[in-house]
């Protein structure tokens, strides 16, 4: 896909890139899908600034392809974060949970290329006003944070691709050729994969955590806490005690006390089905195998390459 905006703006091979989601995209993750010739993003998220730069780092050393970094906004040390991705010589940040005026102009002026993740065609407009180089356009099929708009993906990408003049990169629900082709039909220049690469050996998620997705059917998966941040979870225990606390009407501060902390990193990453929070898009109904990250993205080029020729 020579002519496609997203491969000539990341000088990659193929328009895929790999989410990066929170306890899930270390070093190891990423260098492999850049190494398979999609954009690898390393998860900044769940990261301590020198735990970042250490995955910076030795992601350097096991690819001479581009990757990049994904940084929430509402990351507490963002300002180190950020001068930890200038001075390691990270040339592509992807941006999400905030304004994109915060930290588009001074990435940019370091010559760096700035994505930024949206949920409605309102932000994707205030993104492109803020100067990035592309958006991230995600629908509410998608794991983990979401909009509050609850747009799906492809209702969201000709909408934004309507209104927007820079490349768009569709996100959600997406994790198959079919998927892909479908996404691109409607409009995207490119697709961002999350929880199909949750699945694969090369995630640092925790094997509990993996089986569990590939354990996962339709309906198995649900947007709550919204009172706090729309987050897609996987129905476990700490799910129902979500749900039993909102039949009381609950105050924010209670629904705050029960979430508490690291649940994520308890669930994603320390392997507690139970306790912790599960986070994983509603596509992974049809992730069935955990495999290498290359196997996962040449199987969705090549479907998405026999699908299309088939038209």
């Amino acid at each position: 896909m020579k002519n496609n905006k997203i491969t000539q703006l990341f000088n990659i091979q193929h328009p895929i890139i790999q989410g990066g989601m929170i306890w899930v995209s270390g070093y190891k993750l990423a260098s492999a899908v850049s190494n398979s010739g999609g954009l690898g993003l390393i998860g900044a998220g769940s990261m301590y600034p020198d735990v970042l730069r250490e995955h910076i780092q030795k992601c350097k050393k096991a690819t001479n392809k581009p990757f990049g970094v994904n940084v929430p906004m509402l990351y507490p040390q963002i300002d180190e974060i950020m001068k930890i991705i200038v001075e390691e010589g990270v040339k592509i940040v992807f941006t999400s949970a905030g304004n994109p005026k915060t930290w588009t102009a001074f990435l940019k002026e370091k010559g760096i290329t700035v994505v930024h993740v949206v949920s409605s065609v309102k932000f994707a407009l205030k993104a492109e006003a803020a100067g990035v180089d592309a958006v991230v356009c995600e629908g509410f099929e998608a794991g983990g944070h979401n909009g509050r708009e609850e747009t799906t993906t492809f209702t969201l990408i000709p909408m934004v691709k309507e209104q927007v003049k820079i490349p768009v990169i569709a996100a959600g629900g997406i994790g198959t050729g079919r998927g892909m082709l479908a996404a691109m039909v409607l409009g995207a220049d490119g697709v961002q994969i999350g929880s199909r690469f949750a699945a694969t050996l090369e995630s640092s998620a925790h094997d509990n955590f993996k089986q569990t997705i590939v354990n996962v059917k339709d309906g198995d998966t649900q947007l709550t806490l919204k009172e706090l941040a729309p987050v897609r979870l996987v129905k476990n225990k700490f799910f129902q005690e979500v749900q039993e606390l909102y039949k009381q009407n609950p105050s924010v501060e209670q629904i705050k006390e029960l979430l508490g902390r690291a649940r994520a990193k308890r669930g994603m990453f320390e392997g507690d089905l139970d306790d912790g929070e599960l986070e994983i898009g509603q596509i992974a109904g049809l992730i069935h195998e955990i495999k290498p990250a290359k196997q996962v993205l040449e199987e969705i080029i090549a479907e998405y390459n026999l699908v299309k020729e088939s038209l």
